[in-house]
């Protein structure tokens, strides 16, 4: 009865152990959320979230009575996170020239006008010239749909950007980004907050490949995606019905949520098209990993030869000004061998 009693009491104070474990760190992300969203003033933001932090480390020393610590905490992270989830993204900033137009779409059957498809020519990262087209894709000439994996040596996390290829016309390429605002740069840690809004940027593959390669000294590889061309249909749809919704109404990007990568399982999911859940979305560099390992990319060759292979940086330098640049970064690709 003794031994009985003995475990029963250790559970209970497990539980609250991890109970508090938890709410410390909800305590520890709303401190963040005021800091980073919260009031213009400095002063009252660090006042408030030095408040939010100190109770999340009153959490962990076992606070007395437990109950009013727990419903004290639980009230103050709930009012944080009622307060940040009704923060409004906004289309009226002053964006950046890169993200300052928003595509749209019109639909006529299988033919699609896209307006604001991006097609600047650069001369460096920060000069070139803004060239913004309409342009026409006609989905029954659709064969393939191709995923780059672009890296800079952050440990961990690559960019994804997802393309269509047309037998009538150049690839249409669609990469999920920040839309940022003059003056404004990217933060892995503020892209956890609502600092930024989710921008599809609906670009030439000379735009969005080759100023990756040629002047931000970016690494990228090239993947022949294995898809049905009904379902490589049906997610280019989806992300043009995503494209035509951001149009008429903003919404927050999220380094974790609602990324680069993170979005296209969404957009796969949509469409009833999304594997398994896997750590490698959230740690991208190694997708190409994972695809392989699922058969959604070129299995004929070993792992390690396919990602070698599959580098195209050099090439995209080579084409740079070339109006067969999308053709010259893909001949003799594994997959993609003509």
């Amino acid at each position: 009865m003794a031994v009985l009693e003995i475990s029963q009491r250790f559970a209970g104070g497990g539980a609250r152990l991890v109970v508090r474990i938890v709410l410390a760190l909800c305590l520890a992300w709303a401190s963040a959320a005021v800091w980073f969203d919260g009031p213009a003033s400095r002063l009252l933001a660090g006042l408030l979230a030095a408040g939010l932090g100190t109770c999340a480390l009153a959490m962990l020393v076992a606070p007395r009575p437990f109950r009013r610590a727990f419903a004290l905490g639980v009230f103050a992270f709930g009012t944080v996170l009622g307060w940040w989830l009704s923060i409004p993204p906004s289309a009226d900033r002053d964006w950046l020239p890169e993200v300052a137009r928003t595509p749209k779409t019109t639909r006529d059957g299988d033919r699609i006008t896209i307006e604001n498809v991006r097609n600047f020519h650069y001369r460096s990262e920060t000069d070139f010239d803004e060239i913004w087209e309409t342009r026409q894709i006609d989905l029954s000439k659709l064969v393939g749909v191709d995923l780059y994996l672009i890296t800079w040596g952050a440990p961990g996390i690559a960019h994804t950007i997802v393309s269509w290829e047309f037998s009538d016309g150049p690839p249409l390429a669609v990469s999920i980004e920040t839309r940022k605002e003059r003056g404004e740069e990217y933060s892995a840690v503020r892209g956890f907050f609502r600092q930024f809004e989710l921008y599809y940027v609906v670009a030439d593959e000379h735009d969005l490949i080759g100023v990756r390669a040629s002047h931000r000294g970016e690494r990228l590889r090239l993947y022949r995606v294995r898809m049905p061309l009904e379902t490589a249909r049906a997610l280019l749809l989806r992300y043009l019905d995503e494209v035509d919704a951001l149009a008429a109404r903003p919404r927050w990007y999220n380094a974790l949520t609602h990324n680069c990568t993170t979005e296209i399982r969404w957009n796969l999911a949509y469409i009833g098209a999304a594997g398994a859940l896997d750590w490698r979305l959230f740690a991208n560099t190694h997708l190409d990993e994972m695809m392989f390992e699922r058969g959604t990319v070129d299995t004929s060759l070993p792992f390690a030869e396919l990602r070698a292979r599959s580098e195209i940086t050099d090439r995209a330098i080579a084409a740079a000004g070339d109006p067969e640049f999308s053709r010259r970064i893909r001949d003799g690709l594994p997959g993609m061998e003509r």
